[in-house]
């Protein structure tokens, strides 16, 4: 809400009206009209101080450096040409620089830039700013999504591609049409649940193991279930040692574009510890074979086939950061079956854990086409093959998927 003078029957009043601009654009509409206004700020002493959006252009002149600018708040026609003794923005300087360097580079012209910019040059500069700006939104918009601890940033140094258009980021799966969740009735009574569970706690009465040590880490071998204390009765509550993947992504992460033509790939900013929880691969939950994923979105989706294939997880829409992360024939993230509210098997969660320490700053994979240990009659059952669920005909139809990882054990295809 906005206050505003109002002028009725010769008196001034105070009214409220709703107001969809933004307070850097109510800024820039009164300094276009060289009006002061208190409430926003603006006053005679900054009246004509203005923001810099981009740079655009850039020459030297007799040993000066002159930037065209792109003014915050005024059209492309409005952009004038200053001397860089009278800009104040020196992270934008710094960052404008930086892409003529890297673009001279990989047009393998000297590092050092040239006296004048050529138009092709400094139209890639203006498109590369303009990028930039919308992948920050698009950073800002993750992150107030989110409900997890871990910030989320967005990086790209490689093209010019911005946010995707057809993605919604969720931090809960959705429940496609005819698909029933039914929640847990009962919850544990433990006073510990690590050290003395009560029956074997949440994932005795299931007649399985406590999966987490005193660490939060996963000590059950790949192809066992995790049983977590639900939302019901639970003595230890936010500090249950039986609640690692509901607390959500704990890690610090990006979204960054790769160099090797594989899109986007997610990294971590953090040291994460082997067998840590890292992730979920959320999405939307609906019966396979169906919904709105074509064979190109294939790899978007997750079979949940636990005990049988009826349903799958389809991330090509909604779903949340693990929609970017990269196969890998030699990955550092494990699939697990999680079980927390609803114990229908065939619907588990999809928890990315650790396989060892990954660094900061170490991309995060994990195979599309994980088996786990076939030898063992449960671990088979939890064969989650992701990516095939939504491609019609048999393996000798199906275009195969060259395989881009890198790795010394790779398969060169992905299925």
């Amino acid at each position: 809400m906005l206050g505003i003078p109002c002028l009725r029957r010769d008196r001034l009043l105070s009214c409220s009206v709703c107001c969809k601009s933004s307070w850097n654009q109510l800024q820039d509409l009164c300094r276009l009209a060289k009006l002061s206004c208190p409430a926003l700020g603006i006053s005679k002493r900054n009246l004509y101080d203005f923001e810099v959006e981009y740079l655009c252009d850039y020459k030297k002149i007799r040993e000066q450096e002159y930037y065209l600018v792109k003014w915050r708040g005024y059209p492309d026609s409005e952009s004038t040409w200053e001397p860089r003794q009278n800009l104040k923005c020196v992270r934008i300087l710094k960052q404008f620089h930086k892409d003529l360097e890297r673009e001279l580079l990989r047009r393998h012209q000297r590092s050092k830039p040239p006296r004048h910019l050529d138009p092709s040059l400094a139209n890639y500069l203006v498109q590369k700013a303009k990028q930039r700006r919308a992948l920050r939104r698009w950073e800002q918009e993750l992150n107030a999504k989110r409900s997890h601890l871990g910030r989320i940033t967005v990086e790209n140094e490689v093209d010019l591609d911005g946010p995707p258009r057809a993605f919604v980021y969720i931090n809960e799966y959705r429940v496609g049409e005819g698909i029933t969740l039914n929640q847990v009735a009962v919850g544990c009574e433990c006073q510990d649940c690590l050290w003395a569970p009560a029956g074997g706690c949440c994932p005795g009465a299931s007649l399985h193991k406590f999966a987490y040590n005193d660490q939060g880490q996963v000590r059950l071998r790949a192809g066992l279930p995790i049983y977590e204390c639900n939302s019901r009765y639970c003595p230890q509550r936010g500090g249950c040692p039986n609640r690692v993947v509901q607390k959500g992504i704990r890690y610090d992460l990006c979204i960054f574009r790769t160099d090797d033509g594989r899109g986007w790939g997610v990294r971590t900013l953090e040291k994460i510890r082997k067998n840590s929880f890292v992730m979920e691969y959320v999405g939307e939950r609906r019966r396979s074979g169906g919904g709105r994923s074509s064979n190109a979105r294939g790899t978007y989706l997750f079979d949940l086939d636990y005990v049988e294939d009826v349903y799958t997880v389809d991330a090509a829409y909604y779903g949340n950061i693990s929609h970017f992360v990269n196969h890998s024939c030699d990955p550092n993230l494990q699939v697990y079956n999680v079980f927390i509210d609803n114990l229908d098997e065939r619907l588990p969660r999809i928890a990315f854990f650790a396989t060892r320490t990954i660094r900061a700053g170490e991309e995060l994979t994990f195979d599309y086409n994980m088996q786990v240990d076939p030898v063992d009659m449960e671990s088979t059952r939890m064969d989650s093959n992701f990516g095939l669920a939504g491609l019609p005909g048999s393996p000798k139809k199906r275009v195969r998927i060259e395989c881009k990882c890198g790795t010394e054990s790779c398969r060169k295809y992905l299925f």
